[in-house]
């Protein structure tokens, strides 16, 4: 139980980044590069300097993490430039598809057995978000597109994250070498967008919102993202993630002004997303054989 409350916790921090994304004023693959810039560093002083600890994980480690860091940089680009075309509500919608991913990709990676249940979960989280974002304008479509792309790719790297963690791997130093690969991917995209004059036109409160998502919501919640795989499996952390869009949601909302388009409609997803999420442990549970 304290594992579910902390990941909760966690999913309130997570749900912070899409309200950044929509308050700082660059664009999508420069938010990135300052991010795991900024948590790249902040990871490496308080291994190096704080724990005084090696921040060198092994050859082989080392290019595990770069390359899982390089498809979170991707998914975190991609979820930003939804954010940018169309807005919170739509982006986090889009996102919520990640457990019906986590239930395909997770048995394909792990080598086990698809679970029928977390199939009809995620089936029944996909329909609460259909239900929330409901009648979506046809500008909307490409957005919501690359928020679902966003989703895929954040149902892979929990399950490579894991399996690298259960191995003995340090959280803090995993958060390090995924934020350099998620740098690299940055950089290297970078002239792809066309977008490098504006990494320093940086406007207002730019700088502090950088730091509380490179920090707050990258180097503390990635590395506690981490240490929690250790004792939960992808798919239930990706399935009490779905909450993400939920508080995001409900923040944007509040923020920006978008209650005034929620529709009853709206509390029916909210409903039938929440009602997933507190059927997951319940349904591991029961189909858990005994112990003998």
């Amino acid at each position: 139980m304290k594992n579910y409350v902390q990941l909760h916790l966690l999913v309130l921090l997570l749900a912070a980044t899409a309200l950044l994304g929509e308050v700082i004023s660059l664009p999508a693959v420069g938010v990135v590069i300052w991010r795991t810039s900024i948590a790249a560093l902040g990871a490496a002083a308080w291994v190096a300097i704080v724990r005084r600890q090696s921040l060198w994980p092994g050859k082989a480690s080392a290019g595990a993490l770069l390359g899982v860091g390089v498809i979170v940089g991707i998914h975190w680009i991609s979820f930003f430039q939804a954010v940018k075309m169309t807005n919170v509500s739509i982006s986090l919608a889009g996102l919520a598809a990640m457990p019906l991913f986590t239930a395909l990709t997770e048995p394909w990676l792990e080598k086990r057995r698809v679970r029928p249940f977390e199939v009809l979960l995620g089936l029944l989280i996909l329909a609460g978000v259909g239900t929330i974002a409901g009648a979506i304008q046809r500008q909307d479509l490409a957005g919501l597109a690359v928020a679902l792309f966003s989703a895929f790719l954040a149902a892979v790297f929990p399950v490579l994250n894991r399996r690298l963690v259960t191995t003995g791997g340090d959280p803090l130093t995993m958060v390090m070498w995924e934020m350099l690969g998620a740098l690299s991917a940055a950089l290297v995209l970078l002239p792809l967008l066309g977008e490098g004059r504006s990494l320093l036109q940086w406007q207002g409160a730019d700088w502090l919102w950088l730091l509380t998502l490179a920090l707050g919501c990258t180097v503390f919640a990635h590395s506690f993202h981490i240490r929690l795989l250790k004792t939960l499996s992808a798919y239930t952390v990706n399935l009490a993630i779905s909450f993400e869009p939920l508080y995001g949601i409900i923040a944007a909302a509040l923020l920006f002004g978008e209650y005034k388009q929620l529709t009853p409609m709206y509390y029916v997803g909210l409903g039938t997303i929440l009602i997933a999420n507190i059927a997951h442990p319940v349904c591991v549970r029961m189909t858990r054989k005994p112990v003998a």
